[in-house]
């Protein structure tokens, strides 16, 4: 376990994080003091593959989201576009369960960084891990429609978790 330090951004209707997504994950992102952005989020039957199982396709999106995200650690004003993404399936991922994700910068270069992620089940074990690539890119050239003060905010809850 390791203690947060602070929460990330949400938007309004982005797929994996977007409060206002009536289909999406609402995930929510947290800093932990040993240097990884995790993810929490909670799939539902609208995201399965089989009877419930995720589909991988969704398990993809989660992580390149978090390592995408992963740059913000450091660098709270620069978004990322994916280059890369490879996957590692090694179990079924669930829905309706709370899952949570860890990712992490492994080279950081000054254009482009690599990291790494992982969603974990319920029970700790590894279902998924990632690797990718990502071009940074300061979020007013990504987000050129979008308004940072009304859509992309810390959606701070009582019950929002001390340690992960």
């Amino acid at each position: 376990m390791a203690k947060i330090v602070r929460k990330h951004e949400n938007s309004r209707h982005c797929f994996i994080c977007g409060l206002e997504n009536k289909i999406g994950l609402k995930t929510e992102f947290f800093e932990t003091e040993d240097g990884e952005l995790a993810a929490v989020f909670t799939p539902t039957a609208d995201h399965q593959s089989y009877p419930g199982v995720v589909h991988g396709g969704i398990s993809a999106a989660v992580l390149d989201e978090l390592i995408g995200r992963a740059i913000n650690i450091k660098n709270p004003d620069m978004f990322a576009m994916t280059v890369e993404l490879s996957m590692q399936y090694k179990k079924p991922v669930p829905y309706g369960k709370p899952l949570i994700g860890k990712a992490h910068i492994t080279n950081d270069g000054t254009r482009i960084y690599e990291g790494e992620g992982i969603i974990y089940n319920e029970n700790g074990e590894v279902c998924v891990i990632a690797t990718g690539k990502y071009f940074k890119m300061p979020a007013e050239r990504i987000a050129k429609d979008f308004d940072m003060e009304k859509d992309w905010f810390v959606n701070a809850k009582p019950d929002d978790p001390t340690e992960i």
